[in-house]
C-alpha cells in the first residue's frame, strides 16, 4: 500500500448534545458534553491510518494541552506527524451542536495557529509531499498553502485529493490539480451554483466541477451515498447501514480518509469509493470524530455484507 501524505487542521471538539441550539442571549439546559480530537484534516489521517494506509500528516500545532491531545491521537491511530510546534498561538478547537433527535450538527471551527500554515511550511515537507502516492488537503488551513502542496503532488506524480470544506472561493487552476474532488451536497452548491438534494442534481454538479478543471467528482450525499463521476462513468454508490445513527459529525472525514486509504492500496476509483462509505457508515454509528473511525477489518466486514 501506498504512502497517503494529508495536510489540515487539527482542533480540539468540544461537542454540546441537545434538543436544539439556542437562540441569540438564551441559555438552554443540554443533554450531553465531550471534549475529543477533532479537524478535518486530523479526522481523514486518523481514518486513513485505521483503514491500514501508511499515513502522514502536515499540520502546526501550538504549546498546550490540546497540543497533546493531538500528539497522543495520531500516535495512537499509527499516524506520522509531520508538525511543528509554536508558542505564538493556541492548538485550534472547534464548537459542535448536536442536535439529539437526529444526531445531525453544526461546527464553529477556530484553527488557531494551523490557521497560519504557510507556502514556506509546505516547501520544508516538499520530499514527503512528492513521494506520496495519495495526497489530501481541505481549506480549513490558508489556500495559499493548499495550493502549493497540491502543485508539488501534481509534480511528484501523487493522486491528488481536494475536500473542499468549508465552502470557499477557489483560486484559479486550483481544481484542475485535482485528481478527485469530494465535496458534500452544500460544499458542491456552493462551488458549481447548482442545487444539489437528489442524485440527479449531484449529476449535473459533478459534470460542472469537471467542466471546471476536476478530474472526477465524488459528491458526498448523506442518507443516500455517495455519486461518483469521471470522464468515462458515473455511478452512484448507495449508502452502506452499519446500524443506527448515532452522529453525522466527522462522516465526510470518515468518508475521505477511507477513499484515500483505498486509493493508497490500489482500488479502482469506484471501489474506493465504496470503501469510503463503508468507512462513514461505520464512523455514524459512534458519538465523536476521530474516536468514530473503524478498523479496516470492521470495515472489509461491513463491505462483505454489502456486497452485490
Amino acid at each position: 500500500m501506498g504512502r497517503v501524505v494529508i495536510l489540515g487542521v487539527f482542533v480540539a471538539d468540544t461537542a454540546y448534545r441537545a434538543d436544539r441550539q439556542p437562540r441569540t442571549g438564551e441559555t438552554i439546559m443540554g443533554q450531553g458534553f465531550a471534549l475529543g480530537p477533532g479537524g478535518k484534516g486530523s479526522n481523514q489521517a486518523v481514518a486513513a491510518a485505521r483503514a491500514g494506509a501508511e499515513t502522514h500528516f502536515i499540520s502546526r500545532l501550538g504549546r498546550d494541552p490540546f497540543a497533546d491531545m493531538a500528539l497522543k491521537t495520531w500516535a495512537g491511530a499509527g499516524v506520522h506527524a509531520a508538525v511543528t510546534q509554536h508558542d505564538d498561538s493556541y492548538t485550534g478547537a472547534a464548537y459542535i451542536f448536536v442536535e439529539a433527535a437526529t444526531g445531525n450538527n453544526a461546527i464553529i471551527v477556530c484553527p488557531g495557529v494551523a490557521g497560519h500554515i504557510s507556502e514556506a511550511d509546505i516547501d520544508a515537507q516538499s520530499a514527503l509531499i512528492g513521494g506520496a502516492a495519495v495526497f489530501v488537503t481541505q481549506l480549513e488551513q490558508p489556500l495559499p498553502a493548499a495550493l502549493r502542496a497540491l502543485q508539488i503532488a501534481r509534480a511528484g506524480g501523487a493522486r491528488t485529493v481536494l475536500n473542499p470544506a468549508p465552502a470557499a472561493p477557489l483560486p484559479e487552476g486550483m481544481l484542475a490539480l485535482c485528481d478527485f474532488v469530494t465535496p458534500n451536497e452544500s460544499e458542491a452548491e456552493a462551488l458549481t451554483g447548482l442545487p444539489v438534494t437528489t442524485v440527479a442534481e449531484a449529476i449535473a454538479a459533478a459534470q460542472a466541477l469537471r467542466a471546471m478543471g476536476a478530474g472526477a467528482a465524488i459528491i458526498t450525499l448523506g442518507d443516500k451515498g455517495a455519486l461518483y463521476h469521471d470522464a468515462g462513468q458515473t455511478v452512484h454508490v448507495p449508502v452502506m447501514v452499519a446500524g443506527p445513527v448515532v452522529e453525522t459529525t466527522g462522516a465526510g472525514d470518515a468518508f475521505n480518509g477511507g477513499f484515500a486509504a483505498a486509493l493508497a492500496g490500489r482500488a479502482d476509483p469506484v471501489a474506493a469509493v465504496r470503501f469510503g462509505c463503508a468507512t462513514a457508515g461505520i464512523s455514524v454509528t459512534r458519538a465523536g470524530t476521530a474516536p468514530s473511525m473503524p478498523g479496516r477489518a470492521e470495515i472489509e466486514a461491513l463491505l462483505a455484507r454489502n456486497a452485490g
